[in-house]
Formats: structure tokens, sequence, C-alpha cells
């Protein structure tokens, strides 16, 4: 060992001690899983039926999401990019772009609320009206804990709602709601601010009745992607798709249908 501020002369041996690299570490790539259902595929598009519980992306806790497990299942596709979203405890129709082409027309389609997009939901309470129009402005906000939540407000986005009658019971109403705008958590803020919360939203919802419904079998929110309709971003062919309710969501609405029957039957009887 020399003073720093020792010269190299001619003669002198440099030792280099030996250099450790760490090892790279490599990301794991996304587990590939169970296939995820697909709809309707071509060289442009494809449209996924999605379950409910799975994240459209990974972020916010959630390591891997549908877009990511496709990208694992499907490494082939030069481009896999989600076309619109849908939040984790919703199921159903969700577009995904294979072309920056297409996925560009399909974002102006949204924006210009040129896609048809209408989902199913079950709401406590008796609803009336057959149709009706939701015209409630939406303002995000965190809350103290800072998580995102949405609001009706003056200060908020304009969005546009239409709440169709499907069926009714004694005590809850399947609705289907047609969004004429995307803002977030849209139909579940809406449907909350006319009294009609939707049931087993853990975030909007009433959750004294979410713990009920727990008990008689529905464990998640009742909130269905089923129906998609626009025009080809490519060809401009019209396309329609539509998913059928998921078996647990099927199954709770089966058991309303026996019970009102059952009760029906004991009045007559």
């Amino acid at each position: 060992r020399v003073q720093a501020t020792y010269r190299l002369a001619v003669g002198d041996e440099v030792r280099i001690p030996p250099i450790r690299i760490a090892e790279p570490v490599r990301s794991a790539p996304a587990p590939a899983g169970k296939p995820l259902p697909v709809v309707y595929e071509d060289d442009a598009l494809m449209v996924i039926d999605k379950p409910a519980g799975k994240a459209v992306h990974g972020g916010s806790g959630v390591s891997y999401g549908v877009i990511e497990q496709l990208r694992a299942q499907r490494p082939e596709l030069r481009m896999l990019e989600l076309a619109h979203r849908l939040d984790r405890e919703t199921s159903g129709l969700l577009i995904v772009a294979k072309k920056r082409s297409a996925l560009t027309v399909l974002h102006d389609m949204m924006r210009e609320s040129r896609m048809e997009k209408r989902y199913l939901a079950l709401v406590a309470g008796r609803w009336s009206n057959p149709l009706q129009h939701v015209k409630a402005p939406l303002h995000k906000y965190l809350t103290a804990e800072g998580e995102r939540r949405v609001r009706v407000s003056e200060e908020g986005k304009p969005s546009h709602s239409i709440v169709r009658l499907v069926k009714r019971w004694a005590d809850y109403s399947l609705v289907e709601v047609e969004l004429r705008s995307g803002r977030t958590h849209q139909i579940r803020v809406h449907l909350t601010h006319l009294g009609f919360p939707l049931c087993g939203d853990d975030k909007y919802g009433d959750f004294a009745l979410n713990k009920r419904l727990e008990g008689e079998g529905l464990k998640r929110m009742f909130l269905h992607a089923a129906k998609l309709s626009f025009a080809h971003p490519l060809s401009g062919e019209r396309l329609s798709f539509e998913a059928k309710l998921p078996a647990e969501l099927q199954d709770f609405v089966d058991r309303l249908d026996a019970e009102q029957k059952g009760s029906q039957g004991k009045r007559n009887g």
C-alpha cells in the first residue's frame, strides 16, 4: 500500500484486488395461469371475458394483471395493449388492441361515445323507472389514506349513464346500465347517488348489506360488462358481443327467483 500522493515509477508493480460483481437479477416472468377466455380475435384486436378478482394490469400491490398474463401467454404478438379498463371486481367484456392503429381508433371511439357498452348490475332496493338517464357530474379525490375515490360534485366532469330495469324482486333490482361517458367508478357512484347501492360494492355500497349478502352466497361485487358493440377500428364492420353472467352471479339471481316464487306460493296457498 502507498499513500495517495505517491506517483507511479517505472518498474513498480500494481496489484488490483478482485472485483466482485453482483449477479444480475432477472425479474420473474408473468405467470401464464389459466388461459383467459377469448370471445373474439382477429389481426387488430381481441375481446376477452375477464373474470372477477383479476386486475386489468399490474400496480398498486398487484404484480400481474390481465395484460401481463396475455403477453406471457402470447409472446409471439409484438403488441398487446388495453383499449379500456374494468375494475378488478368487475367481470365481463374487455378489448385488447393488437395494433397501434387499432388502439388509436378505439380510444377515439370511446372519447366520442361511439362505442356501446352495457353492464348488468344488481342493486339494493326496488327500481321503479323502466328507463332513466343519470347525468350527475363526477369528481375524483383522494381519501386521508391516499385511496382514490369518486363522488358526485358540481365541480366534477360531465357523466351520463342510461339505466334500464331488467328484473325486480322484493328487495333487489337487476338493471342494465349503458355508459355514454367513461368516468372512473361511474356506474357505482351514479347508482349509490340515486339511493340504489350496488350489491357487494366495498367502496360505495351498503357495508352491512354486503356482509349479509356474503353469508347468502354473493361474495363479490355484482357488476358485469355484458354487452359491447362498435365498428371495427380498421374495417368499419359492426361488431357486437355478449357475455353471460358468470355462474356465481347467475346462481344468486336464481336464488332470488326461487325465494320470490316460494313467497308467492305461500301467499296463494
